[in-house]
Order: structure tokens, then sequence, then C-alpha cells
């Protein structure tokens, strides 16, 4: 037998038995006219157009139940094979949120002074950002999301989470958008060289990779953010038609 033949049988017997595993059941959803999807086109874009970086954090408390939502949301996102590979920690006592803030300005500073070419600190700059973030300390929730390229089972073999870095992006894309629908703001943020220690600090397993760290809460009475404009749309979409 050929290889290829090989290659077909093992695909299609996997599937079948995919298949008797996942039971398929009928999909429907709203069928809107023309103007209704228009406008709720219209009213998210100017939602979550709303989104911005925020790096002052009130004091005030957030509901943990309302970050269960949006966390609930992002997992709702399209993962390769169904294999969601994500897993969200959060973060609200002090005592771990400056262990978070220690463990990141260490590193940070190096990434700063060391790491970072020119042009990186030179655009870096252009928001005001340093090595030193207090946001971690001040928010009232800080969410580390770990993305995880393949399980262990029971019986300590592993399952490949296939396309796992573009899934737990897609999942944390979803998760903004809910905490924008929300009220709440964050940073979104990818310390450097960080990913071990925190993973080590919070309990998550040897094989799962650090993705993302978001502070989150409520801006901060003295907020500001930077002005900037945002590509018009024919920037950033091809229409062949």
């Amino acid at each position: 037998m050929s290889t290829d033949n090989v290659v077909q049988n093992f695909y299609y017997d996997t599937y079948v038995n995919k298949k008797e595993e996942f039971e398929h059941v009928p999909f429907k959803m709203p069928r809107y006219t023309s103007n209704e999807m228009e406008a709720r086109a219209s009213k998210f874009y100017h939602d979550v157009n709303s989104r911005r970086t925020v790096r002052t954090f009130s004091s005030d408390d957030i509901p943990e139940n309302v970050i269960e939502e949006c966390i609930r949301a992002a997992g709702t996102a399209p993962s390769g094979a169904h294999t969601q590979p994500w897993h969200y920690v959060c973060i609200y006592n002090q005592e771990d949120k400056d262990a978070v803030r220690e463990i990141v300005e260490d590193e940070e500073r190096v990434n700063y002074e060391k790491r970072m070419g020119k042009d990186w600190l030179s655009d870096l700059a252009k928001v005001g950002t340093t090595w030193e973030k207090e946001y971690i300390s001040n928010a009232p929730c800080i969410v580390l999301v770990f993305k995880a390229p393949y399980d262990i089972n029971e019986d300590n073999t592993k399952s490949n989470n296939w396309y796992f870095e573009a899934s737990v992006s897609i999942s944390v894309g979803i998760f903004l958008c809910a905490l924008t629908n929300a009220g709440l703001v964050t940073v979104t943020s990818t310390p450097m060289n960080c990913g071990p220690a925190l993973r080590r600090l919070v309990g998550r397993p040897d094989h799962e990779k650090l993705a993302y760290l978001l502070p989150i809460g409520f801006p901060s009475e003295t907020a500001t953010v930077p002005k900037l404009v945002r590509k018009d749309l024919v920037k950033i979409m091809t229409a062949i038609r």
C-alpha cells in the first residue's frame, strides 16, 4: 500500500471516529434584514471603537462574576480541532499581584536596558511606557492567559493542540471585546522572559506558556490615553468582487 493510501485511510478512520465522538446537531441562528444587519454591525463597531489601552486604574473593586462571564465569552472562540488550548488565571489578592509585578519589572528593566533595539525603544517612548509597571499592583484584577501546545492525558500521553497560537489569540480578542462591552479597561501586555516564573507562581503545568498579562479594572479619574487615529477602512481592507 502506498504512503498516500496509508495517510488517506488513517484520515478516514480518524474522521469517522471523531464524527462518532462529536455528535452533530442542527444549527440555526437569527436571520436579520439588511437594515438590521447594518445597524447591529455599526453599533458593535462604535462600541469596540471606544476600547483603548489604559495604564492607570481606579482602586475600585470589580465584580468577579463579570470577569468570569467575559472569560466564558472568550471560551467560545474557535480552536483547531476544538482543542481549546487556553487557560485564564485571575489574581485578585494584593500579595500575588505585587509578586507578579516584581517578576515582570525585573525582566522588563533588562529588556529596556539591554535587549530592545533603538527603534523599538523609540516607538515605545511615543506612548510613554517604561520598564515600571505600576498598573500590575494597582489594577483590582490581573488575568494571566496561558497557551498549551499540547494536553497531558490521564494516562500521561500527550494530545497535540493544533493551531494553538492562533486559537489563543482569537480567544483573547473576544475577551477584550467582552471587557469593553462590560465597561472595563485593560492593557494588553506580553511580558518577555517572564513566563516560567509566572507559571510557577500560579501553579500552572510546565508545558503551558504565558501568552498575555492583562490588568483589568475601571480607568482612574486621572487616566489619559494617547490621541491616536485608527487607520481608515480603505487602508485595512481590500474588496475583490
